[in-house]
């Protein structure tokens, strides 16, 4: 990039490099964009087709960039489209306005747009009434489609094509929309000069000439008295306009109705467009609302056209796609739009950093039996979240339900062996692979030497000491085999106590879980060894002699004792004489247990945080960092022993 130059001036060009580089390092922030695209527009004081071929061509560069990151503003197609005019001519920019509505289909202010440039750029009356029609197909639904049909009626207006304006009304008298009643009173009022056989479907006017023709002969008063007579043609007409014009005022009175069940909903949407700030609860609970009253009508067309307009405001929310997909996945032969559904989510919107929808994907790939296609995806969403504990079990039941229980086992081998995959993700999948020894295969002793062999890998992980205590737990027993397991689960009870380095708070609630089992399942003497380690759990810190020796440097609860006696409420100095002796610093350790490196001059310095400090019990039940654990444990290279 330094070597790039954007055809501006030098000022022009340092500032393009600048924000090119801030988009480089941030490229989710829509912000950083924005400057970048409106430097780029400046560039020699507005581009054209005059303008330096390097700042068209930057200029281009980053537009498209900007729009495959964010292809939901419409607003940006037609400046881009806009701009393409300027520099190339029509072809060039109707091919922006293609490539715009391509990616954002049902916006009506696009389309709008875009049938409007047609009609300025071209001459050809059918291209551009089947461009309306390709918008009428894409936005015609939209509650707030006024201005693109206003602009389709114009368009006829010029070629006084009357049959072709009726024609548009008549379709526009049925969709519920915010200016409903101002389209059905033209509507009307052109009603009255079309020829009978443009204002209702063959079948329903002979339906109405035939009921005419039953009712017998006309009343005519003539003076004083009424004379029946026959019905000429032209009273006939007149008695099926009058029928017709009722006929209009049910579809008006149905379309009002429908208007106005949907304005409970439409008058609560307050950002009806794509932008990258989060919305309110409330506007997200009334697109929940609103997509249930559609589903609820039961109007395919409606209700999938809703989905597609929500999805543009809600496009970065997972639970709108979902429920998109479920709902289309509940329509008969709709395959091919569900895949497409995700497809859409997975490569353009939702964040990788929350892969539930790519998940979900791989899943209807698997039931479409394109199962390497759903591998893949797992192995894609790998590739961007190396260690994603989620992704790497759904792909082992994946391997397992296709290729048996060896190859589920295999995916997790090959994952604890990565370097890419952190000690702790290697904790949960360590206990995943003993959970499917002992659920799938059934076999309780190779699940158990799995998490045996395996445990001094994993002294700091909540999960592995979890799944563990859980695991030996839940083993059935009888009364002959009692014994044994109560041994087996003490000794799992035993290390979490003694040898985890786990969090205190984690161990004071898996030993609950083991007094649990004193209580339920424990034999007569139970009550004793519950007792104790009640005390060693729930009391206060002077009597919990496990916890005093694990603190304490050389693992004895009563050099913690002594801490406790000579600290008295502030951290006192313990005099070693014998170290005095040595020529040793006696305030040496009073410096490392506050945190500090003592220095000549008694000049201190606070050390820098480490992640690897351990914690010890202060005299007040605080905790704080230990000298002791103040070194770094070596770097593991294998964590888990087969």
């Amino acid at each position: 990039m330094a070597d790039y130059s954007f055809g501006g001036s030098d000022e022009e060009n340092a500032e393009l490099k600048k924000l090119n580089i801030e988009v480089a390092e941030d490229p989710d922030s829509f912000e950083n964009w924005e400057k970048l695209v409106r430097a780029a527009e400046s560039l020699e004081g507005g581009l054209n087709r005059n303008s330096n071929p390097q700042s068209i061509a930057a200029t281009r560069d980053i537009y498209d960039r900007f729009l495959a990151k964010f292809p939901l503003l419409f607003g940006y197609w037609k400046k881009y489209a806009d701009l393409e005019f300027s520099i190339a001519g029509t072809e060039a920019a109707e091919l922006v306005y293609e490539r715009g509505v391509a990616s954002i289909t049902n916006s009506v202010d696009l389309w709008t747009n875009y049938c409007a440039f047609k009609v300025e750029t071209s001459h050809d009356s059918e291209v551009i009434r089947e461009l309306f029609e390709r918008g009428a197909t894409c936005v015609g639904l939209d509650f707030l489609a006024h201005p693109f049909w206003d602009k389709y009626l114009e368009f006829e207006e010029r070629l006084e094509a009357n049959d072709k304006i009726f024609a548009i009304l008549d379709r526009v008298v049925h969709i519920p929309m915010h200016q409903y009643a101002r389209y059905f009173e033209r509507y009307r009022q052109l009603a009255q000069s079309r020829p009978l056989q443009e204002l209702l479907p063959a079948d329903t006017l002979a339906q109405f000439r035939l009921e005419i023709e039953a009712e017998g002969l006309a009343t005519v008063q003539a003076g004083s008295q009424q004379i029946n007579v026959e019905r000429g043609e032209l009273e006939i007409e007149r008695e099926m306009r009058t029928r017709i014009d009722n006929f209009h005022l049910e579809i008006f009175a149905r379309t009002q109705t429908e208007t106005t069940k949907r304005w409970t909903y439409e008058s609560e949407v307050k950002r009806p467009y794509f932008h990258v700030t989060e919305l309110d609860e409330g506007q997200l609970v009334n697109w929940r609302k609103y997509l249930d009253f559609e589903e609820v009508e039961g109007d395919y067309m409606r209700t999938a056209f809703l989905y597609e307009r929500c999805l543009v405001t809600c496009a970065y929310y997972d639970e709108f796609w979902l429920r998109y997909a479920r709902w289309m996945l509940a329509q008969p032969m709709k395959e091919e739009e569900v895949r497409n559904i995700y497809q859409r989510a997975s490569m353009l919107y939702t964040p990788i950093s929350r892969p539930a929808v790519r998940l979900h994907y791989a899943y209807f790939e698997e039931m479409c039996s394109r199962v390497e296609l759903a591998k893949d995806i797992h192995q894609a969403i790998l590739i961007n979240l190396p260690g994603h504990i989620e992704t790497i079990v759904s792909l082992a039941n994946l391997s397992r339900r296709h290729g048996g229980l060896e190859a589920a086992i295999a995916v997790y081998k090959a994952q604890i062996d990565s370097t890419e995959c952190d000690i702790y993700a290697k904790a949960a999948l360590v206990t995943e692979w003993a959970r499917l020894l002992w659920k799938i295969k059934g076999s309780v002793d190779e699940a158990r030497q799995v998490f045996q062999k395996n445990q001094h890998w994993y002294l700091d992980s909540r999960p592995f000491w979890i799944n563990y205590l859980l695991f030996e737990l839940e083993q059935p027993t009888s009364a002959e085999t009692e014994g044994m397991q109560y041994q087996r689960i003490k000794q799992v009870h035993e290390d979490i106590r003694r040898k985890s380095h786990l969090p205190p708070l984690t161990m004071k609630d898996l030993s609950h879980y083991y007094m649990v089992y004193l209580l339920e399942r424990g034999t007569k003497v139970a009550a004793k060894e519950y007792m104790m380690l009640d005390r060693e759990v729930n009391g206060p810190f002077s009597i919990q002699q496990t916890m005093k020796a694990k603190v304490a440097d050389d693992g004895k609860a009563t050099s913690t004792d002594r801490r406790l006696l000579m600290e008295n409420g502030h951290p006192g100095v313990e005099v070693d004489e014998a170290a005095i002796r040595r020529g040793e610093n006696p305030y040496t350790k009073y410096y490392q247990q506050q945190g500090e490196h003592s220095l000549p001059g008694g000049t201190q310095v606070s050390p820098a945080p480490s992640s690897n400090v351990h914690h010890e019990v202060h005299a007040n039940g605080m905790w704080k960092a230990s000298a002791s654990a103040l070194s770094v444990r070596p770097k593991i290279s294998r964590a888990v022993d087969v």
